[in-house]
């Protein structure tokens, strides 16, 4: 069977027993600080098995990809070295929110995979695990389904804690956890290895291809096993794996699925497809790469983009160890939508931007490779002994992308060796501050798990009587809370608009008969609504009524805003092409923030014409439409969705402007008519990441007030420079072209008078073992001007050594000159760094120039002096050499 059979065939099949098939959300997960990339099947249903999220199915299939390749779940460096390691994989899974448990899950797992109507998995290939203590499991894999004795093995805490275990699954140290069971695969006695639980579990032969993990309990801080009122199950099976079982292959590279995208790798290089580790590592992570640009994310240097920057820059590494010339990592994109774009139409669609990206990021490393041999041929030249120091070769790595097998290539050209022990201290100090930055360490009992939801009126509402179920302080639920104290609330109801798809939160006041709370701000956990408050009069008290209004100033203020964020993103895609995709944005009552996929600066032309564009549909002033549907219905009908945004299966579309000028999913607060946008003024435009652009604008009296400021500005500076408004551009102009004149002449002047000073000093030159040396002093003289005497002198002097130093501001300048036929027994950078170590620094350079600096003028002096006698002792050496 080909992969896409076997995926579409375990859908199937879980969708015959009830289950209702569900997307793959995206890499990027939702709501979810948790998570850098969805890495299992289970994420997108985190809050069902919390029992935060009910959905309108409590089984569920999917088959989910899953990025592994940054913060704790990062398997980046073991891929293409290993049979199954990827940056990109396939999680195929079934799901129970408090349906069915351990029986059927097993059952249904036995029947897929053994079942001549499936997968007709010879039973006798097939070995299980289960949690030392769940004899309801073993009872189960040996009574109903007939697995033998000595096929059943119980793993009990080989991690060292109790209950943690290989076959124990916890969602973190607190929180949804169980017993797991694991199916294996034998891939015969030819392979290395032993069964799960042996000394030599470690080998190849037993392959883990299926595990269900039973959610039965919830671990407090105090770890103690709660039951869970609704047991879950939660399986995964990766498609890869059982793909290379179907297959009768043991590598997962070996499978049809790589096969195909190994080919095209080898193609784009130029190079022959002969398992090379190197080529496994393009084919895996053309996968991660594409995927993560078309779930929007974007390379850069922080975050996940800096992860896929890695991947993109690693790949790139191992092609040039092929023999690639040029740019070819792009180029393979298509042969991977021919083979997953039919399951993952999104591919097909930004095809063209996916490639786009990733030529852009193959050309940028490409520079990046010849900016750091500048940096470390200037490291070089400072090198003591023979060893590159691991700050350097990490620095390099870690700063500008370099990768550190070719700092090695370099080090052996150059009989130099690297300092592979101090580079792993540095890897080790990043790995411990990655790790401080990025625990996603999360006490899910701390969330609030309220049954029911709360009822948003924030359409039609902007103030309502509500009731106060919940109070919330230092995550501990009290009943009351009194003057000054910091809350978390809870309501039946609220007129609050909680913060999501970039808009912010709504602030406002919850009032009664003595009782005053500030609301702050608003946020969503689960279906909950919670208000962050300060009470600042009376006492808050559970299962009071209240009086909830929302700041109405700034909800219209913030609704304008994002209103005229879909006018903008729509005017976008019309001007600049429908690559144009939203990468983010921010709405608050000041202004709106809007991220967009677009690889060139926005010119000062076209964002005029948004501006017309936007400001024509608000002057049309016609009614905002919303209307509420399914998610299918809405894409047919042309509805955008926003990026980061997490959708339900009933979806709210907004259209507005002429002729439905923008339709997009979202569940913001916005204006009724678009002419009470008022006006949209851009404040600026630039570039945040490589291709995503920003624009920041300002609408209605945030958008008047920026233009009277801009207007004062210009007042101000036509006085300063007496000219009106009409002629000050050219006033500025003209005093800015009469400023760099004075500049050039100074510079002129300086090097005059350095010349002028330096005339003379070739006369103070002593002769060393037959060579002029002249170490001198031109203070108040500029670097520049300091390497051009030094190089008039020098030439003047015939074969010398020149050590010219100045003094500016309490700073050493050193320039040193060595003929070149000088250079094979005394170089310019010793020179420099005998004189530079006595007063306080460091420099270096090419054999023939060499440049320092310092910071303890008082020792020039002396170590000026002292120079002759360092001059003879190399020359002398030379000789004797």
């Amino acid at each position: 069977m080909k992969s896409a059979d076997i995926r579409e065939a375990f859908l199937r099949f879980f969708e015959q027993k009830g289950h209702t098939r569900v997307a793959s959300s995206s890499l990027v997960p939702a709501d979810d600080p948790t998570l850098l990339f969805t890495n299992a099947g289970m994420n997108q249903f985190k809050e069902c098995f919390l029992g935060i999220d009910k959905r309108s199915y409590t089984r569920a299939v999917s088959s989910q990809k899953c990025v592994r390749a940054g913060g704790k779940h990062n398997d980046l460096e073991n891929v293409g070295y290993t049979a199954r390691h990827h940056t990109f994989f396939e999680m195929l899974g079934n799901f129970s929110f408090g349906d069915y448990f351990k029986r059927d899950a097993i059952h249904y797992a036995w029947e897929f995979l053994t079942s001549a109507d499936w997968l007709n998995i010879s039973k006798d290939k097939l070995t299980v695990t289960v949690y030392a203590s769940d004899d309801e499991a073993y009872a189960i894999w040996q009574n109903e389904i007939g697995v033998p004795a000595e096929r059943i093995i119980r793993i009990g805490d080989n991690k060292g804690a109790p209950y943690a275990s290989d076959n124990f699954w916890a969602m973190g140290d607190t929180g949804p956890c169980g017993p797991c069971s694991e199916i294996f695969y034998d891939h015969g006695a030819d392979i290395p290895g032993g069964p799960p639980g042996s000394p030599d579990e470690d080998g190849d032969r037993f392959i883990e291809i299926w595990n269900n993990v039973f959610m039965q309990f919830n671990r407090t801080a105090d770890g103690v096993m709660h039951p869970l009122p609704a047991p879950s199950v939660d399986t995964g099976m990766g498609l890869e794996r059982i793909s290379a079982v179907m297959q009768h292959v043991h590598a997962n590279y070996e499978i049809d699925l790589f096969q195909s995208l190994l080919s095209a790798s080898a193609n784009a290089i130029g190079c022959e497809n002969t398992n090379q580790s190197s080529l496994k590592v393009v084919a895996d992570h053309i996968r991660s790469c594409a995927f993560l640009v078309a779930d929007g994310v974007l390379p850069s240097n922080e975050g996940r983009g800096y992860v896929l920057r890695r991947i993109i820059r690693r790949a790139c590494r191992h092609g040039n160890k092929l023999g690639a010339e040029g740019p070819f990592f792009s180029r393979i994109v298509s042969a991977l939508v021919g083979e997953m774009g039919a399951a993952y139409p999104q591919l097909k669609a930004q095809q063209d931007e996916i490639a786009r990206v990733l030529l852009a990021e193959e050309e940028q490393f490409a520079r990046t490779l010849t900016q750091g041999l500048r940096i470390l041929d200037a490291d070089l030249a400072d090198l003591v002994g023979t060893e590159i120091p691991g700050a350097t070769v990490f620095r390099l790595y870690d700063t500008y992308g370099f990768p550190v097998d070719l700092t090695a290539d370099i080090a052996r050209e150059r009989d130099l060796s690297l300092d592979m022990d101090g580079f792993e201290q540095e890897m080790q100090a990043q790995r411990e501050r990655a790790r401080a930055s990025s625990r996603f360490d999360v006490d899910y009992n701390a969330v609030i798990t309220l049954d029911g939801a709360t009822q948003f009126i924030g359409y039609e509402h902007a103030a309502s009587t509500v009731l106060v179920r919940a109070i919330y302080r230092d995550g501990q639920r009290i009943n009351e809370a009194n003057v000054g104290d910091k809350v978390a609330i809870i309501l039946d109801k609220t007129p609050f608009y909680a913060e999501s798809g970039g808009q912010i939160g709504d602030s406002g006041t919850l009032q009664a008969h003595g009782l005053r709370v500030d609301i702050s701000d608003t946020q969503k956990s689960g279906s909950h609504h919670v208000h962050q408050a300060i009470v600042s009069e009376g006492v808050l008290k559970e299962g009071q009524p209240a009086e909830a209004e929302v700041n109405s100033d700034i909800r219209r203020s913030t609704a304008r805003n994002h209103s005229a964020t879909h006018l903008l993103h729509a005017a976008l895609r019309e001007l600049l092409g429908d690559h144009v995709q939203q990468k983010g944005s921010l709405v608050t009552a000041d202004y709106l923030r809007f991220d967009f996929s677009h690889s060139e600066a926005v010119s000062p032309e076209q964002l005029r014409a948004l501006e017309s564009r936007v400001n024509g549909q608000v002057l049309g002033n016609t009614a905002v439409q919303t209307e509420l549907t399914d998610i299918d219905t809405a894409r047919t009908r042309g509805a955008m969705a926003l990026f980061g945004e997490k959708y339900g299966d009933v979806v709210r579309v907004l259209s507005m402007g002429e002729a439905n000028f923008s339709v997009e999913l979202c569940g913001g607060t916005h204006v009724k008519r678009t002419g009470d946008i008022g006006v949209l003024r851009i404040t600026s435009e630039s570039g945040v990441a490589a291709g995503v652009r920003r624009i920041e604008a300002r609408t209605g009296l945030g958008a008047l007030a920026w233009l009277n400021q801009g207007e004062q500005t210009l007042s101000e500076l036509s006085s300063l420079v007496k000219a009106n408004r009409d002629s000050v551009t050219a006033k500025v102009q003209q005093l800015l072209d009469r400023q760099r004149e004075l500049e050039k002449g100074i510079d002129q002047l300086k090097s005059k008078m350095a010349a002028a000073a330096g005339a003379d000093l070739a006369k103070q030159a002593t002769t060393i073992a037959g060579v002029p040396l002249l170490a001198a002093r031109l203070d108040g003289v500029d670097a520049k001007a300091l390497r051009e005497n030094a190089e008039r002198l020098r030439n003047q002097l015939g074969d010398a050594v020149v050590l010219l130093a100045s003094v500016v501001d309490d700073k050493v300048s050193l320039v040193a000159m060595v003929s070149k036929p000088l250079t094979a027994r005394i170089k310019a950078g010793d020179v420099v760094s005998y004189v530079a170590q006595q007063v306080g620094g460091k420099g270096g350079g090419r054999p023939d120039m060499a440049m320092a600096g310092g910071t303890q003028p008082e020792h020039l002096d002396s170590a000026l002096s002292s120079l002759a006698a360092f001059v003879e002792a190399q020359l002398s050496s030379s000789i004797k050499a």
